[in-house]
């Protein structure tokens, strides 16, 4: 699929710099916004309509936030192939509904190596679900759009306001490079971490 409509997000977000503009311009776009906590109660006091992952998903967040995202409504969302029809039935037939652009960044793990936190207070910053949707989505390239960091909201934006409503397959290939560039480095600096001396 070259060009992708952009119809339903996912939006997670520790750095929320600029997420209101941008938020604001998706809803102002027709596109429907998903959310969790602390992304959604941000978007919800700037005005902005969000579905909760919990809504989505039809369970609630559990173990104090470590388990929000990771369920087969938001991953079979990411990871359905739009251009594979058995891929495109099961979703149907189970009910579950496609996302077209998964906007995530990371718990700050720097900042707790930064802080020199014992080890049980470091690892609550060690992001799962986040790394989990940016690779899904990455790996997913051909069918949802990744945005991994702020910086590329712009672009985004641009894209879609050019492409009628839809994002490029090079954008979203970049976007699929950068954010596994990312995901390394992150998985990096926790190793570097556990393996300090």
């Amino acid at each position: 699929m070259d060009m992708l409509p952009i119809r339903r997000a996912i939006l997670s977000v520790t750095d929320k710099s600029g997420l209101d503009e941008f938020a604001r311009f998706l809803q102002e776009s027709g596109v429907e916004l998903v959310s969790t906590g602390g992304t959604r109660k941000k978007l919800l006091q700037a005005g902005l309509k969000v579905r909760s992952v919990s809504d989505v998903t039809g369970f609630p967040e559990i173990l104090g936030g470590r388990v929000k995202t990771l369920h087969p409504h938001v991953h079979a969302g990411i990871l359905a192939s739009k251009d594979d029809p058995a891929h495109m039935q099961t979703m149907k037939d189970l009910r579950l509904a496609p996302f077209d652009l998964v906007c995530v960044n990371l718990y700050n793990f720097a900042e707790a190596v930064r802080q020199s936190l014992e080890d049980r207070q470091a690892v609550e910053q060690i992001d799962i679900g986040g790394p989990t949707m940016l690779r899904a989505a990455a790996k997913n390239f051909h069918s949802v759009a990744v945005l991994p960091a702020p910086e590329h909201y712009a672009e985004c934006m641009r894209e879609i306001r050019e492409n009628g409503g839809a994002l490029s397959l090079p954008f979203r290939k970049r976007m699929a490079s950068l954010t596994f560039e990312l995901t390394s480095g992150y998985d990096h600096m926790i190793a570097a971490y556990l393996n300090r001396s």
